[in-house]
């Protein structure tokens, strides 16, 4: 373990408690944290959720889904860790959170590990995890629920960087030590896309990292022969390993693409879904999502408005975080200049020690050395930097960049928490304990942010943009006691009532997506994830339609089963309109929808 920080395992075993002990407190205090959201019910149970919940279902069923239902770029290992806490605990919707809950944990102690290694200092880790403890409501939002795959793509991630850093530190070590290592960050790069396409933003830089780093530790070698040859083999062995490793993690990717077809593959995981949506040229796009990027990508990033919506949060506190988070950025580019360029500051503590409570602090400032800038140091931190660069470039240029909600830049919230907790440390030696106050006061802002939307139900916290999708989730049980006494099992809805249906009826409730829900009537036959409900209803005896929020596509129902001589009830429960006891089976298609 040559890579990871050695300080805190030198200092004395009481101190070394210490750092340790501030670690777990953020564990706890994140898990305290995202316990009292699920308590309160402030999470609504979405029909993406609902279709992982699903898979998990029909996996202990015996099925081998490769994909989420209905889009081939995001796999099923969310699924299948889904299965896995279903069997152990039963098919409940908090299994899912709390799935997504342990994997965030695993997102916050990678993101201290990382903190030790890339800057050689364990408070810059610590920092980070405090940051990570009670994050800004996008963070919050998609690390608790499950869409598929964000919770295991941070995750990954994280791991990607550590074993390319790892690699990096020493690429031409002998042994199997540094082989291992490149078929793992192969086996992680592989899996990595599969579970979630998004985990390039983390293996194309790290790989990138050691193929450069090994090249100029190989560069300054004067020694030709024998030892050149060797190092030639010795890359080509590790590429070859790379190579495997990639294959073999995404070996699902790749026995779907013998199936489907390339050509599918790579355009659904280019975004060919979403593309034309913008009805815009590519130039047009280009600029578009740089504003994206520019506007709704920073102040979701921050933590200064929610995914869903355009509502400042936290309004008191909001300019002295911003002010943070900028003077924070701003401090660590520092670190990006040429070294001529820097005019260093004496600290006024020393960087080697985190005082515990009570430990008396110096009158004097002992003598220190000025920051690393070696080669070997600083490379690490223009692999994070890379980490970033590489999901805007993306963002940019890809159909992906139409979407300005937020969960697309979850990776850069692990990435801007390691350099504001360098700066935060930087500033710890020049003001002394009340740099760690800014640290507390952005987790007060965080924290009244997310208290703000939590309790305001709907929309609660909420992956929902469209205001005609935020359901009030509250009448979901009244609504399935309701069609299930009156016998309505089958019929007709939009894509966000269905699959939360199917899931909480233990599938007894059966309503295929076919109706709109965009409040223009626009509609997607994507929304049909799973052919056999398709089945099911087409030869359903009876069927019933539910609508929700949406009065214009009611009157036409209405109107239309008027016009076909279609008798019928109505009756109206929360947000939902059903229209049930029909005369006589009646498709959309009927209806014109």
């Amino acid at each position: 373990m040559k890579w990871i920080d050695r300080s805190v395992m030198e200092r004395p075993p009481w101190r070394r408690d210490c750092a340790w002990s501030w670690l777990l407190t953020a564990v706890l205090l994140a898990m305290g944290f995202k316990a009292v959201l699920l308590a309160a019910g402030a999470f609504p149970f979405n029909s993406d959720e609902a279709i992982v919940a699903l898979m998990a279902r029909h996996i202990l069923l015996g099925e081998r889904p490769v994909f989420f239902y209905g889009q081939a770029y995001m796999g099923s290992l969310d699924a299948f860790l889904v299965a896995a806490g279903f069997h152990a605990f039963g098919e409940q919707v908090w299994v899912v959170r709390a799935i997504q809950s342990a994997l965030y944990l695993g997102t916050l102690l990678t993101t201290a590990m990382l903190g030790w290694v890339v800057f050689s200092d364990h408070r810059v880790g610590l920092v980070a995890a405090w940051l990570m403890a009670i994050p800004v409501v996008n963070v919050t939002l998609y690390t608790t629920i499950s869409l598929g795959g964000y919770g295991e793509m941070l995750l990954i991630g994280n791991l990607i960087l550590l074993v390319g850093l790892a690699i990096a530190r020493d690429p031409w070590r002998n042994g199997i030590h540094n082989d291992a290592l490149c078929l793992i960050l192969g086996l992680l790069s592989g899996l990595g896309l599969w579970a979630f396409g998004l985990t390039l933003v983390f293996s194309l830089p790290a790989i990138g990292y050691v193929i450069w780093m090994s090249w100029r530790k190989a560069g300054g070698d004067p020694a030709p022969g024998n030892l050149a040859a060797s190092k030639w083999s010795c890359a080509i062995r590790r590429v070859g390993l790379l190579a495997f490793g990639g294959l073999a993690g995404s070996a699902p990717w790749w026995g779907y693409a013998r199936v489907a077809g390339l050509q599918a593959l790579f355009g659904e995981l280019g975004g060919s879904a979403i593309a034309g949506v913008e009805g815009m040229t590519w130039p047009a796009q280009v600029v578009q999502h740089t504003l994206n990027l520019a506007l709704f990508g920073s102040t979701v990033l921050t933590g200064m408005r929610p995914p869903w919506g355009i509502e400042w949060l936290a309004l008191p506190l909001m300019p002295l975080a911003l002010a943070i988070w900028l003077g924070a950025l701003v401090w660590s580019s520092r670190r990006f200049l040429p070294a001529r360029l820097m005019i260093e500051a004496p600290p006024l503590f020393s960087t080697g020690q985190v005082p515990c409570q009570g430990e008396p602090i110096p009158d004097k400032p002992p003598a220190s050395n000025p920051p690393d800038r070696s080669p070997d140091r600083r490379p690490g931190e223009w692999l994070l930097a890379g980490v970033g660069l590489t999901l805007a470039i993306g963002f940019i240029l890809s159909p992906f960049g139409a979407d300005p909600s937020g969960r697309y830049f979850l990776p850069l919230a692990v990435i801007l928490a390691l350099f504001v907790a360098r700066a935060v440390v930087d500033w710890r030696q020049r003001w002394g304990w009340w740099a760690y106050g800014l640290v507390g006061l952005i987790l007060v802002f965080n924290l009244w942010g997310t208290a703000q939307l939590a309790w305001r139900t709907p929309p609660g916290l909420s992956t929902q943009i469209d205001i005609s999708t935020q359901i009030d989730r509250r009448y979901d049980a009244a609504l399935i006691e309701f069609l299930l006494a009156n016998g309505e099992t089958r019929g007709y809805t939009n894509y966000w009532v269905t699959y939360p249906l199917a899931f909480l009826s233990q599938e007894e409730l059966i309503f295929q997506p076919r109706l709109p829900y965009h409040l223009d009537f626009r509609h997607t036959a994507r929304d049909d994830r799973y052919a056999p409900y398709a089945q099911q209803v087409a030869y359903a005896e009876r069927v019933a339609y539910v609508t929700a929020r949406h009065p214009p596509l009611d009157e036409r129902l209405r109107q239309g089963l008027d016009d076909l001589g279609v008798g019928f009830q109505e009756v109206v429960i929360g947000d939902y309109h059903v229209f049930y006891n029909l005369s006589r089976v009646v498709t959309p298609e009927e209806l014109g929808l």
